[in-house]
């Protein structure tokens, strides 16, 4: 299972020893400062705060340091002026993402100041030497500037991190495709070479045979303990038959299982791979709705982009939901959201039980597979998709509005929602298909852009709000 722990930032705080014999003591000052501030931001993130740089050797091993330290971001903090040159080359190299914080120990400007003030004060032309320095090296990286005491600082640094750590896990990011992908969808393609290259994600493909081994290998107490506690989380449709439950265990255990032997922490599942194999009773739809809920990332038919998308939305935000628009309601302005059978049933509604039901489904030609029924929780809400633009190319397209609190639809068997982009269906969904946006995507609840366009920025992909 994957684990979504907090934000681990490191603190590199930067200046230079021509200060050392002006103002005695000033290093040991602007390290406590550094401190200061780590500790003013506590349980936004884990910080390891680093002492003072003031050379390129010092930059170099304090850096190192926090690599082997597995921070997902580094907070770049001036704690003087301090020349860009000492740090250029290590920035341009770092591969780790960086928040400029462009902040001073003091927040105003007094008549009491003197020249030591003005020193332990002086970061801001620091920060412009040294984001000079990233801008021409090509290396994307975030700003911040602010009283690092106010509330709205400590709130940017969290969705910077949050964005930092999204951004660090999609390198070393695994994606398991059982069988292969949709036959000739096409917004699901990718040069997987240009993805692993650019971004960090891998795809891998793995036997739908692994998976049917994995099933008879499955305990028959894992089997029972899985099936009593759905019994005491859910409303289980009486009309599932023991087999039907037993064999929906077998498959969420077994694919559980392979992903984390294997060190996936996103999947996809075609129903046709699963369906044509020969071996397999019905579709692992209720799997994929539970183990997106334990934080996996999860993509329909062998799309291995919505499945990174879904990883990123847990690590960005949480409870990550994939879904898809299935067909617009002009009169209330909104899109229904749905999926054959896979949603994460954390973003249900939380005034109506979520229903685990027999259901009949002639896709891939099986028995009924049981399915997580519920309709998504009214409120705001952010959908985001990744687009593939050929070879190293990709973008983000991004859409924030309301989940409506809508009637229910009782014909409908699969988890479903109605969105209301804040843009309108017409503005949202013209600018979504001219930016190339994809049928399948990630729903975060929460207005959630802001994070997405730092996401965004420090992966170097463009966005744009639809």
């Amino acid at each position: 299972m994957p684990q979504i722990a907090r934000p681990r930032i490191g603190v590199l705080g930067i200046m230079q020893e021509l200060y050392d014999h002006m103002i005695p003591g000033i290093t040991e000052r602007q390290g406590r400062y550094a401190q200061q501030v780590a500790d003013q931001l506590a349980g936004v993130a884990d910080f390891v705060v680093a002492p003072p740089v003031k050379n390129r050797a010092d930059a170099e091993r304090v850096v190192r340091h926090l690599e082997a330290e597995n921070v997902d971001g580094i907070l770049l903090v001036m704690l003087t002026y301090g020349p860009a040159m000492r740090v250029a080359r290590l920035l341009s190299e770092n591969r780790l993402p960086v928040c400029l914080a462009n902040i001073q120990p003091e927040p105003a400007v007094t008549a009491a100041w003197d020249m030591a003030d003005m020193t332990y004060n002086q970061g801001i032309h620091g920060a412009q030497d040294t984001a000079n320095a990233m801008v021409r090296a090509g290396r994307p990286f975030h700003v911040l500037t602010d009283d690092w005491k106010a509330p709205a600082f400590r709130e940017a640094v969290d969705r910077w991190a949050r964005a930092a750590r999204a951004a660090t896990a999609w390198r070393s990011l695994k994606v398991g495709v059982f069988g292969y992908a949709m036959n000739e969808m096409g917004d699901i393609r990718v040069d997987e070479n240009a993805l692993l290259r650019r971004l960090g994600p891998q795809i891998n493909a793995i036997a739908p045979g692994d998976l049917w081994r994995g099933m008879a290998q499955v305990p028959a107490d894992a089997v029972a303990q899985l099936t009593a506690w759905e019994d005491a989380t859910f409303a289980v449709d009486p009309a599932l038959t023991p087999v039907e439950r037993e064999d929906h265990a077998r498959m969420q255990l077994a694919i559980e299982q392979i992903l984390d032997t294997r060190g996936y922490e996103a999947y996809s599942t075609h129903f046709d791979a699963i369906g044509e194999d020969g071996r397999f009773s019905r579709l692992p739809l209720a799997a994929a709705s539970s183990l997106m809920a334990k934080g996996y990332g999860y993509g329909a038919e062998g799309d291995a982009l919505a499945a990174t998308m879904v990883h990123a939305g847990h690590r960005l935000v949480g409870d990550a939901h994939f879904t898809e628009m299935y067909a617009m309601d002009f009169p209330t302005d909104s899109i229904l959201m749905s999926h054959m059978g896979e949603g994460n049933w954390a973003v249900a509604r939380d005034d109506r039980p979520v229903r685990l039901i027999k259901r009949s489904l002639g896709i891939g030609k099986l028995e009924d597979p049981p399915t997580f029924l519920f309709q998504i929780r009214p409120g705001p809400a952010t959908l985001a998709s990744l687009v593939s633009l050929g070879g190293e190319g990709f973008r983000l397209v991004v859409s924030e509005g309301e989940v409506l609190d809508s009637p229910e639809l009782p014909a409908l068997e699969m988890p479903y929602g109605q969105f209301r982009p804040a843009t309108g269906v017409r503005g949202c969904m013209d600018t979504w298909l001219r930016a190339g946006g994809t049928h399948h995507m990630v729903m975060t609840l929460g207005h959630h852009g802001t994070e997405w366009a730092v996401f965004g920025e420090l992966t170097g992909i463009e966005v744009v709000t639809a």
